[in-house]
């Protein structure tokens, strides 16, 4: 495991600002229609985990069934919170299905990266999710040689091999102009924040700031299963750990409320 110490030095201290870059959001039925004053946080950049996904199209003309309601892509266009878009492909709800289905998964995330939309798209993000434990992840690095690039994935480590373990995973096979979005695991108890960002300085320094991206977990398990937002206070200690980094909400829509944003406005004293 990489020392946090042995970083220290050469990383942005911890008490620098916390940086909103954006929001992640998880379409589905519920949120079809997704509204918030997330750019109060400084987000800008919002993150779409996925425009088609096991059988259901939010957006038209690659397969799948049109769901109830399609985003008003539009409207969502003229969000300030979306003023940047990375535009997620075609995916799955099962992990395990996931990553046996690349192929297809692969060739219907072509059609959707060549759909046009009103959205001012500056990336894609391809929604099969990476961790140590899937032992064939190399078979994804080709593949991603046939979509559109600025391509992002994002990876985790469930098994908490440690932060140069999942850094020299990823730099055996994925190629070197794909990003990374690192999910920091708070969200579901798997590490405190202060571990997530041991995770990031080793990942930066093993792929390229670059190519990295942090994503913070704004849910937590629920009594009786499921999850919750994550309360503004829970929120206002994980976040605080990540002053200088480009951070994104995992997800806006579902988990950080109007009222949430202000409170966080306040606690971190953000502009």
């Amino acid at each position: 495991m990489v020392s946090s110490l042995s970083l220290s030095a050469c990383q942005t201290p911890p008490h620098a600002p916390v940086h909103i870059a954006g929001i992640a959001w998880q379409p589905d039925n519920a949120t079809a229609n997704p509204k918030g004053t997330w750019d109060r946080l400084g987000a800008h950049t919002l993150l779409v985990q996925w425009t088609t996904v096991s059988g259901s199209a939010f957006i038209a003309g690659c397969g799948g069934a049109p769901v109830p309601v399609l985003p008003d892509w539009q409207r969502i266009a003229q969000e300030p919170w979306a003023q940047d878009v990375i535009l997620g492909l075609a995916g799955k709800f099962d992990e395990a299905e996931a990553r046996n289905s690349l192929d297809s998964l692969i060739a219907q995330s072509r059609c959707l990266a060549a759909q046009p939309t009103p959205l001012h798209v500056v990336g894609w993000y391809f929604p099969v999710e990476v961790d140590p434990t899937w032992q064939d992840a190399s078979k994804l690095g080709p593949l991603l040689a046939q979509l559109p690039r600025p391509l992002w994935i994002s990876a985790y480590d469930s098994a908490n091999l440690g932060p140069a373990e999942l850094g020299n995973f990823l730099a055996t096979w994925l190629p070197a102009d794909v990003g990374v979005f690192f999910q920091d695991g708070v969200g579901v108890y798997a590490r405190e924040p202060r571990v997530a960002l041991d995770y990031v300085n080793a990942l930066e320094k093993r792929l390229g700031k670059a190519r990295l991206r942090l994503i913070a977990e704004a849910f937590r398990p629920q009594i009786g299963g499921g999850f919750r937002a994550a309360t503004p206070a829970e929120l206002t200690a994980q976040l605080a750990n990540y002053g200088g980094r480009d951070v994104y909400l995992f997800d806006g829509p579902h988990y950080v409320s109007d009222e949430t944003v202000e409170v966080l406005r306040a606690s971190l004293q953000l502009p």
